[in-house]
């Protein structure tokens, strides 16, 4: 194999890790907007503090695994919770208003979790060790680090799980049937404030995860929110209502910003790979503004 082969294929596969572990984020982005129909953009500040309660559960110096079991179990059920409680308090009152109105209790409820995050939690960096080797996997010519393949397989988990849950389960369909027509579906017995609250805390489940993988990559502060604005090219690329399309997403924007700086950074001297998704995202806005694999609405006015 010649060496810009092996070069080409190694930014590939480092590119498709860390494209499923932005997948990983999306898909809260995803669950909301495909129950609810409204945009989370709260996301980045859920995954914040899943990995700060999972880096105060590991702080305890308890053994390493079980250490992380206790983080996932607690990060879980905190972020559970929280979910359940932010639709009972602060969403279940907008419900039937106009949904930019859910949209800007989402954007206040960021700005309040970043802020108060440090006076609670501290504004120092803290660790987030999971039990798994240090030495990185070597595929072919890449060589990737462990926590990026623990976090690609933890996303194609996730997404089979829930890909079957909305398309075979009666729980599935139902909520899928409330993002259509709220009103229609409270007709059909459907009980829409339910299903609400667990599209919330389906959305906590996906932050616990994605926080303790993300937190055990890049340390955990208050600058990992940033992450939620990071993967939102992938959820306008795939298809604000697919499952499906934010893997994709994720893996073009992965791809993307792996080639970018592979190829582009040693001529312009770095920064590529941050901009690159945006400009993307803005072709496919001009071209499919509903996404690859988006529904595509029309509405007579």
């Amino acid at each position: 194999m010649s060496e810009d082969l092996g070069f080409f294929i190694a930014l590939l596969l480092n590119g498709v890790s860390i494209g499923l572990m932005y997948s990983l984020i999306a898909l809260g982005f995803v669950l909301v907007y495909k129950s609810t129909d409204a945009i989370n953009f709260a996301q980045g500040e859920f995954v914040m503090m899943a990995a700060l309660f999972g880096a105060v559960v590991v702080g305890f110096n308890v053994s390493p695994i079980v250490g992380a079991i206790a983080a996932v179990v607690v990060v879980l059920a905190i972020m559970i919770g929280f979910g359940f409680a932010l639709e009972r308090v602060v969403l279940r009152p907008l419900l039937g208003r106009p949904i930019v109105a859910v949209i800007m209790a989402t954007i206040g409820l960021a700005s309040v979790l970043r802020g108060l995050t440090p006076i609670v939690f501290g504004g120092e960096t803290r660790a987030l060790p999971l039990p798994i080797p240090d030495d990185p996997v070597v595929i072919g010519p890449a060589t990737l680090p462990p926590i990026q393949v623990l976090g690609a397989g933890v996303a194609i988990l996730l997404f089979l799980g829930f890909n079957w849950f909305f398309k075979k389960s009666r729980m599935g369909v139902a909520m899928r049937a409330v993002a259509d027509n709220q009103q229609v579906a409270q007709a059909m017995g459907i009980n829409v404030e339910r299903y609400f609250a667990l599209a919330w805390a389906m959305a906590g489940i996906v932050s616990a995860l994605g926080g303790i993988v993300w937190g055990s990559m890049l340390g955990v502060d208050v600058q990992i929110a940033v992450v939620g604005l990071k993967v939102f090219p992938v959820v306008i690329l795939g298809g604000l209502d697919s499952i499906g399309g934010a893997m994709v997403g994720g893996l073009i924007v992965g791809l993307v910003e792996s080639l970018a700086s592979g190829y582009l950074d040693p001529y312009v001297g770095g920064g590529t790979k941050d901009f690159a998704p945006y400009l993307l995202m803005i072709l496919v806005l001009m071209l499919r503004p509903y996404g690859i694999f988006g529904k595509r609405q029309i509405e007579r006015v």
